[in-house]
């Protein structure tokens, strides 16, 4: 597995240069078949990421340029992460607000310590999320709470986030990136295509017709069920042993002006 750590301090506010070190850690990471899962999580325990760099938010006044300087980059980074073919989990350290969770949405699966703040505060500042936070909050967790949280602007609790669906696991201080790993561990004795194959089914549930799903789903589940991962699975389960999915760990850090 591999781990990319945020590492702005103090709260790891997203800015140009952390975009551009998670493209480069998503393209390290993508083709290497060492790699199995890929976990996020912020450096130290203040924040997993507090949102955007308001810093660079004023030479960005006129017309077309916040979205061509910060958004339409930010929009074709988090896409590819929420599109990426291997499994992604976002361990929430710390607050996570802003950009922060428009990142985590992108992820498969949510932990969020016990004690931290999960939020899209944008309105406050007479803006939104503009990086695919409205939409992807409201697929986890319908348009009402959506609403709520982005219309308001107020952060919800870990329990709550958790009741309403937005995490999928919460743990006590300083658990996240552990209990992430753990469950990285259990995605890594699955099979690799056959979880890509799944989350692509699953990804377009909230964008094709039921038919469309059908047929989509008809087409990866033929080529699951004549792959080697399935004459694998299928073998180990006759001879009632366990199947061989595996993939060695690797760390990289997204800094806030170099990235590994």
């Amino acid at each position: 597995m591999a781990t990319v750590v945020f590492d702005n301090p103090p709260l790891h506010v997203w800015n140009a240069a952390m975009t551009r070190g998670l493209s480069k850690a998503l393209d390290a990471v993508e083709d290497d078949p060492s790699v199995g899962v890929l976990v996020l999580t912020g450096a130290g325990d203040r924040a997993f990421c507090a949102g955007s760099d308001i810093g660079e938010f004023a030479p960005m006044r006129a017309p077309g340029e916040a979205v061509a300087k910060k958004l339409r980059p930010q929009h074709e980074l988090f896409a590819r992460l929420a599109s990426f073919p291997k499994p992604t989990i976002a361990a929430l350290n710390g607050h996570t607000l802003g950009g922060g969770l428009e990142i985590a949405v992108c992820c498969d699966l949510i932990v969020a310590e016990e004690h931290i703040g999960i939020g899209s505060p944008e309105i406050k500042l007479g803006v939104f999320p503009g990086s695919g936070g409205t939409f992807r909050v409201a697929r986890r967790i319908g348009s009402g709470r959506a609403k709520e949280m982005q219309l308001l602007g107020e952060p919800v609790d870990a329990a709550t986030a958790l009741a309403w669906g937005l995490v999928n696991r919460v743990v006590p201080r300083g658990r996240a990136h552990t209990a992430a790993l753990e469950l990285a561990e259990v995605l890594l004795r699955r099979p690799p295509r056959s979880m890509a194959l799944c989350k692509s089914v699953i990804d377009a549930a909230h964008d094709l017709t039921e038919e469309e799903l059908i047929e989509r789903s008809l087409v990866a589940s033929d080529e699951a069920f004549t792959s080697a991962e399935s004459a694998e699975g299928v073998q180990a389960f006759l001879t009632r042993r366990a199947p061989d999915f595996w993939a060695a760990p690797s760390e990289t850090t997204i800094e806030k002006e170099t990235s590994a």
